[in-house]
């Protein structure tokens, strides 16, 4: 009797998620994508997908570029960026300090590209001033692009593209400028024609509240010129394919349509929140986490503050403790899934991701199971403390809202 109890109170409810991608699918996009097949060369396709073209250009914030929808997962978005701007033997400057960056750097040589890769302590950020150094020593211009990893899902860290476009400009390169921002863009600002990015590359899976399979290519006019000359083979991730069969609203071979039902619903929410408070809602929630990891006596793998990241975050587990052992007894123990640590990483921290459709009583519930996972693995940390530092904080940044709208 009491084994028949126990088992269905692990399996009652919902497996809850808190990986940094694929994220939660809110029930509008989900309903959005149940729709029947339809003919993708029909004369009106061009009504559902113009308008999802001009709407991620408003996400990546862009008027001068364009955005080509590939479906693939941001690897291969990667790859489009590369093979349509590069040639063999282009040297690119790129540096490694997680996972993704890490196999950013993989995927450029493999291609045949020669990699001028610095690496740093995973934890760390883009090393803007050691581009710089390296930009303005490039006198012959060899350089070609540079790779900026805009969010590292694996350690949390956000780096400052803004200041390596700043370092190409003091120094006057003409090297293209590529940023991931699988992670970040529609989660955290990204300002396509501001910052100057010619390849800027998005995954449906994480802030576009979407399943994984779409990917998103920003590309700057600057970029678009570079296809010309890019000697790198490429047919199925090919641009000009797309540029074309695109204006009219089509694809060069099969899309996804349903995704594109899915993707116009997502947009649509995100428009109705306004970009600026989806911004602000990841900063605040991403704080209440990190006063959460603080309070339990914990760190995170980003260095520093400047870096913290507010989609993820990657919180190191005390020595004595193995952090796949934590999230197994989440999941197993408290239907509840965390992401695990990548690569070295492995084993030393867990990642609570706090992205896409999530509000602050989601946050909570990630912050007490964690606590739960931690203690049965043997953490000394306070049952509840993580929890109460979290509600602190969100009671004090949202009563000025709710004060505000009730004096409204």
């Amino acid at each position: 009797m009491t084994d028949t109890v126990a088992t269905a109170v692990v399996k009652s409810g919902m497996t809850h998620l808190f990986i940094p991608g694929p994220t939660n699918v809110p029930e509008p996009v989900r309903r959005a994508m149940n729709v029947p097949m339809q003919d993708m060369r029909a004369a009106d396709f061009g009504a559902l997908t113009l308008p999802l073209f001009a709407d991620l250009a408003k996400v990546f914030k862009t008027s001068r570029g364009r955005v080509f929808m590939f479906p693939s997962s941001g690897t291969g978005a990667w790859e489009a960026g590369i093979t349509n701007t590069l040639s063999p033997g282009d040297r690119v400057l790129m540096s490694r300090f997680g996972q993704f960056s890490h196999l950013w750097v993989d995927m450029a040589e493999r291609l045949g590209l020669e990699v001028e890769c610095i690496d740093l302590p995973w934890g760390a950020g883009v090393p803007v001033d050691t581009y710089a150094e390296r930009l303005t020593a490039d006198r012959e211009g060899r350089i070609k692009a540079v790779f900026v990893t805009h969010n590292e899902t694996a350690t949390g860290v956000t780096s400052d593209l803004a200041g390596v476009r700043a370092a190409l400009d003091a120094c006057g390169h003409e090297a293209l400028l590529f940023a991931d921002g699988v992670s970040s863009i529609a989660s955290i600002d990204f300002r396509m024609d501001d910052w100057g990015v010619d390849l800027a590359i998005a995954g449906s899976q994480k802030g576009f509240l979407m399943p994984a399979g779409l990917s998103f290519v920003g590309v700057s006019e600057k970029a678009l010129r570079a296809r010309k000359t890019a000697g790198l083979s490429r047919c199925y991730f090919d641009f000009d394919d797309m540029a074309r069969m695109n204006a009219d609203g089509f694809f060069p071979y099969t899309p996804p349509t349903q995704m594109f039902h899915g993707l116009r619903a997502a947009l649509d929410l995100l428009f109705a929140e306004g970009l600026d408070n989806v911004f602000a809602r990841h900063r605040r929630l991403a704080e209440g986490v990190r006063r959460g990891v603080f309070a339990w006596g914990l760190d995170l793998c980003a260095r520093k503050p400047d870096l913290y990241s507010d989609t993820v975050s990657a919180i190191r587990v005390p020595e004595a403790i193995d952090a796949r052992e934590v999230i197994r007894i989440g999941y197993e123990r408290y239907r509840t899934s965390f992401g695990s640590g990548l690569s070295q990483l492995a084993g030393k921290v867990f990642r609570i991701g706090h992205l896409g459709d999530l509000n602050e009583v989601s946050c909570l519930a990630a912050l007490a199971s964690a606590e739960m996972a931690l203690c049965d693995a043997g953490a000394e940390i306070e049952p509840g403390a993580g929890v109460a530092a979290a509600q602190s904080w969100y009671r004090q940044s949202i009563l000025p809202q709710a004060q505000a709208v009730a004096a409204e």
